[in-house]
């Protein structure tokens, strides 16, 4: 069996990632208007508004702040390169919807961080970018004559 071709991919601040951000924001709002309608505005409603605002600034902060960079697949690993500076590591998948891919990169050393992979950025590798995140990097296998417990 062969493994995944070679690719390297452009990441950047997702489009997708901003329009659901605001239809949740949009979604609490309506929530917390509606709960005004049924209940008289009091110091609780004054806290849902205040929380919502709060996770809203921080929400669209983290979101003006995606990372931007490269993800390469050379067949054997991974690396994500980010201005200048290129680390090892894998991405693991959080979510498919089929265009649109959220990954959690975690780097052999450091923190990880969570990339909004999308169709639109790069469609002729697309499917290439796919088939490396679904496929297995090789691994070391053991001598025919050995069990994989003796290696312990």
């Amino acid at each position: 069996m062969h493994g995944a071709p070679s690719v390297s991919y452009p990441v950047g601040r997702s489009a997708f990632a901003g329009r659901l951000l605001a239809c949740l924001l949009l979604a609490g709002l309506a929530a917390n208007l509606a709960w005004c309608l049924v209940v008289p505005l009091g110091w609780r409603q004054a806290a849902g508004f205040a929380t919502l605002l709060a996770c809203g600034v921080f929400a669209v902060l983290a979101w003006s702040r995606s990372p931007s960079g490269v993800l390469h697949w050379d067949g054997l690993g991974w690396t994500w390169e980010e201005g200048g500076r290129v680390a090892a590591g894998r991405p693991e998948l959080a979510l498919d919807l089929q265009r649109r891919l959220l990954l959690r990169w975690q780097p052999d050393a450091g923190r990880g961080r969570w990339l909004w992979v999308e169709a639109a950025s790069d469609a002729s590798h697309w499917a290439a970018l796919r088939r490396a995140v679904y496929s297995r990097a090789s691994t070391h296998v053991p001598a025919a004559s050995q069990p994989p417990a003796a290696e312990q």
